[in-house]
């Protein structure tokens, strides 16, 4: 298969990049980003564009894939809803539409978020949004759309996040969270198995369209 990546410089983004070139069923990764990501790989391809909002000129670049995998997103903490909602909301539906037009049967895994709300009227700002995200995606035409929803992600094979906070909670709970992994596997997940599951669901489907940590787990394991 063929696969398009948004959010590789991310921590969850560069778990999926991992095993995306690792795993013979990829035959290649086109990783698209706001700056270059500095790594070669022959299976590797990039497009930089500043601005991700506007895919414009990018169609035959962008066509002829099996499937997107959206990593990206920020966190909510300190954003107005206006300001959120633009970077999550906006930007995914931006990239979304044009690429369900230019591969018809994609199949699109989004990373939302564990507790998100999928009726999009609830009094948490960030879960609205992604649920209202979620909902514009699974109704779109010509998308195969499967919603990740990870609880806590454990970083794996050196990898780690970019936000300082988590680098923090990861440095203090990092010999915890293989033990809470296997006590909670409905919570917890890693950024490996956010990867083999995405895979697995571009190759084969799923049964559900909303996956909880439990289900990417899973589905990392089949």
């Amino acid at each position: 298969m063929k696969v398009i990546l948004f959010g590789a410089t991310g921590m969850v983004g560069r778990g999926v990049l991992r095993e995306c070139l690792r795993d013979a069923a990829v035959e290649s990764v086109l990783v698209v980003g706001r700056t270059a990501l500095g790594v070669s790989h022959p299976k590797l391809r990039e497009v930089v564009r500043p601005d991700l909002m506007d895919l414009g000129g990018l169609e035959e670049r962008l066509s002829g894939y099996d499937a997107c995998f959206f990593c990206l997103g920020v966190s909510s903490a300190g954003m107005k809803e206006a300001a959120y909602r633009t970077v999550t909301y906006d930007l995914t539906l931006a990239v979304a539409r044009p690429l369900a037009s230019w591969n018809p049967g994609l199949t699109f895994c989004y990373v939302s978020g564990q507790g998100t709300d999928s009726s999009a009227r609830g009094r948490v700002m960030w879960a609205r949004v992604k649920g209202e995200t979620e909902n514009a995606l699974l109704a779109l035409d010509g998308v195969e759309a499967y919603m990740f929803r990870p609880g806590l992600v454990q970083p794996l094979d050196g990898i780690t996040s970019k936000t300082r906070v988590y680098r923090v909670f990861y440095a203090l709970t990092g010999r915890l969270l293989p033990v809470l992994r296997r006590l909670a596997p409905r919570w917890i997940t890693t950024t490996e198995h956010m990867g083999l599951a995405m895979i697995a669901v571009a190759r084969d489907g799923a049964e559900d369209r909303v996956l909880e940590p439990e289900g990417i787990n899973r589905l990392a394991g089949a």
